[in-house]
């Protein structure tokens, strides 16, 4: 990789989904790739993507856990050691939860927002004074999750509320050191809502409680919806976009299923339409 005349995007959590999507698109686009993840071990299905795509050079792999200090600082380091500079970061690793606050208590509240909020806002603290000196962007996948509060969803929709807030409001700062701010909003998106969460859902039910029928048509809506899912690739494309833009936005959707469903929260002042909507999803 030619250091001198390749911009140099660091992607977190590229192990499988959009972030292994977003990789090897942002590599076919002409960056060189600082593909990051928790378990480097999980880095095969990105190497096989990589080859099949014929951009294996211009992804390197490095380990990089976002909710540890340490690992983001070192990982930074790495990063501009050998290449001495840093263009772009995307912000996409995360992790689900379903579940609610009664039953599940606070630890899992604490984990969603370790990961996909005070992990997304370290790597960018650390990425910022990198990114002033080459004009580059930050660029963060949260989701339609963080515009639309969604059933049994309270601690991941928290967290991407959070990251949606932190992100618009950084937008305007970073700006007047040539920093672009973009978040990214998919909608669902193929494999992610079960298989990347692990979920054993007759357990899950089974210790819902009273909740359980709510959970239950929570579920079975929403794995249907997953059934019609968007793939990685398409959802990658408006970040690879983003990372090209002359002028990026600081907003954009996946697709128009996402753009209609967050369109629905933007428009409603009193909140009767999300509400309409979300609730006959327990129902």
């Amino acid at each position: 990789m030619d250091t001198a005349a390749t911009p140099i995007v660091l992607i977190t959590g590229t192990s499988s989904g959009i972030g292994l999507a977003a990789a090897v698109a942002a590599a076919r686009a002409g960056y060189g790739v600082v593909a990051t993840m928790r378990d480097t071990g999980r880095a095969g299905a990105l190497h096989r993507a990589a080859t099949e795509a014929g951009v294996d050079g211009r992804i390197e792999i490095e380990r990089l856990d976002v909710t540890d200090p340490e690992s983001v600082a070192a990982c930074l380091d790495a990063v501009l050691a050998r290449h001495g500079r840093l263009d772009a970061v995307v912000n996409n690793a995360g992790a689900g939860f379903v579940g609610t606050i009664e039953q599940d208590g606070m630890a899992p509240v604490r984990a969603a927002m370790e990961v996909n909020y005070f992990g997304v806002v370290e790597v960018t603290r650390a990425a910022l004074p990198h990114l002033r000196a080459t004009g580059g962007r930050v660029i963060t996948v949260t989701s339609v999750g963080g515009v639309v509060g969604q059933p049994f969803n309270e601690a991941y929709c928290a967290a991407k509320f959070a990251v949606e807030g932190f992100m618009e409001s950084l937008a305007p700062v970073a700006a007047t050191v040539g920093v672009h701010v973009t978040v990214v909003e998919p909608g669902a998106v193929a494999s992610e809502f079960v298989g990347n969460q692990a979920l054993d859902l007759p357990a899950l039910t089974a210790a819902a409680g009273p909740y359980a029928p709510a959970l239950e048509a929570y579920i079975d809506r929403t794995l249907k919806a997953f059934g019609q899912a968007q793939t990685p690739e398409a959802a990658a494309e408006p970040i690879v976009a983003a990372l090209t833009a002359e002028r990026p936005p600081l907003r954009v959707q996946t697709s128009e299923t996402a753009r209609a469903f967050a369109g629905t929260k933007l428009a409603d002042l009193d909140g009767s339409a999300v509400r309409g909507m979300t609730g006959a999803w327990v129902v």
